[in-house]
C-alpha cells in the first residue's frame, strides 16, 4: 500500500474513533459539545502521539534491534511524561475530569488511570507494528521465492534450447554428410521448430495443440534423419481443444529415446502415446535400449524436466521411469 493511502486510512480511523467517543460522551453528559471536542481532541492527540512514538520510533530504533533495556527506559519515560501532561490538562478542566459523583479524584488515582490508558496504546501500537512487519516480511519472502523460482525456470528452459539444437544439428549434419535429398526438408522442419521455441514458448503455458504440433515436427525431423529405417509410432487420443500445458515439457523424454534408444527395430519401435482424459494428460514412451546408451551429457534433459515438474506441477503429476534390461519406459500423468 502506498504511503499516502496509509496516512489516509490511519487518519480516517482515528477521526472515527474520536468522533464516536465524543458522541457517546455528549449523550451521557451535560458538558457542552465545544468542551468535549477540546478535551477529546487534546487527549486524543496525546494518546495517538504516544501510539506513533512507539510505532514509528521506539520499536524500530530499539525493540527491533533487541535493545530491550533502552526500549523499556524510553517507554516508561514517555508514559510518565505524558501522564504528567495529561494531569496538567486535567487540572485546567478539573470540574469535568477530576470530579466524579461529587468527589475529587486524587493525583495517584488519575495517574494510575491514565497510565493504564497509555499502556493500552503502547500495546496496540506494538501489536500493529509486529503484525504489519510480519505481513511485509511474508510478502518479501514470497516475492523473493517467486523471483528465485522464475530465475531457476528460466535457467532450466534456457538449457533445453541449446541441448535440442545440438542434437538436431548433429542429425542434419549426418544428412548433409550423406548428401541426402531430405536435407532441405530437415532444415525447414528445424526452422519451424526453432520458430515455435523462440516465439511461442515465452509464456508459462502454451496451447496444448501447439505443443503437440511441435512434437510432431520433431518426430518428422527424426524420421527424415533415419529415412526408411525408422520405426516410430506416435498416437494422440482424446479431445484436444483449449487445454494449456507448460511448454517443452515432453521433448526431453522423446529426445532421450532417439538419442539413447534404437529406432530401426521393427519388432520394438519407439512407441509414443498421448492420451487426454478428464483434464489429465497421460504420456507414454518406450524405446529399445542401445547397447551403448550412455554418454557424458545424457542426463541433462531428464534432470531438467524432473525439476520443472516439481516447480510447476507440485502434487499434480506422477512420473514413472523404468530402466529395464532391454527397454526404457516413461509414463507421466499430469493434471492440466
Amino acid at each position: 500500500m502506498k504511503k499516502s493511502w496509509q496516512i489516509f486510512w490511519h487518519t480516517l480511523f482515528w477521526a472515527s474513533v474520536i468522533s464516536f467517543f465524543i458522541f457517546v460522551a455528549h449523550s451521557n453528559s451535560k458538558t457542552t459539545m465545544h468542551t468535549l471536542l477540546v478535551l477529546f481532541v487534546v487527549f486524543g492527540v496525546i494518546n495517538i502521539g504516544l501510539f506513533y512514538l512507539n510505532y514509528l520510533l521506539l520499536i524500530p530504533k530499539y525493540l527491533d534491534k533487541k535493545k530491550y533495556r533502552h526500549y523499556a527506559i524510553y517507554v516508561i519515560s514517555a508514559i510518565l511524561i505524558i501522564g504528567l501532561a495529561k494531569y496538567g490538562i486535567a487540572v485546567i478542566f478539573k470540574p469535568i475530569i477530576l470530579v466524579r459523583a461529587g468527589k475529587a479524584i486524587s493525583f495517584w488515582q488519575y495517574t494510575f488511570s491514565t497510565t493504564f490508558t497509555s499502556i493500552i496504546f503502547i500495546f496496540l501500537s506494538t501489536v500493529l507494528k509486529f503484525t504489519t512487519d510480519w505481513f511485509l516480511n511474508e510478502r518479501i519472502q514470497r516475492d523473493l521465492e517467486n523471483q528465485r523460482l522464475s530465475a531457476e525456470l528460466s535457467f532450466l528452459k534456457s538449457q533445453i534450447n541449446p541441448h535440442f539444437l545440438f542434437n538436431s544439428l548433429n542429425s542434419i549434419y549426418s544428412l548433409a554428410y550423406q548428401k541426402s535429398d531430405t536435407t532441405p526438408e530437415a532444415i525447414l522442419k528445424l526452422s519451424e521448430i526453432m520458430r515455435y521455441m523462440l516465439y511461442e514458448c515465452n509464456d508459462n503455458k502454451v496451447e496444448l495443440s501447439k505443443e503437440l504440433q511441435y512434437l510432431h515436427n520433431y518426430i518428422d525431423l527424426q524420421k527424415i534423419r533415419f529415412g526408411n529405417k525408422a520405426f516410430i509410432q506416435f498416437e494422440v487420443t482424446g479431445e484436444v481443444n483449449d487445454q494449456y500445458v507448460v511448454p517443452l515439457l515432453l521433448i526431453s523424454f522423446i529426445e532421450n529415446a532417439f538419442k539413447h534408444g534404437v529406432a530401426n527395430d521393427p519388432l520394438l519401435p519407439i512407441n509414443m502415446r498421448v492420451n487426454l482424459e478428464d483434464g489429465h494428460l497421460f504420456f507414454f514412451i518406450q524405446n529399445k535400449k542401445h547397447s551403448h546408451n550412455r554418454d557424458a551429457s545424457g542426463g541433462i534433459g531428464l534432470v531438467n524436466v524432473q525439476r520443472r515438474l516439481d516447480l510447476l506441477y507440485p502434487s499434480k503429476y506422477n512420473l514413472d521411469i523404468r530402466d529395464e534390461a532391454d527397454t526404457y519406459t516413461v509414463q507421466l500423468s499430469l493434471v492440466l
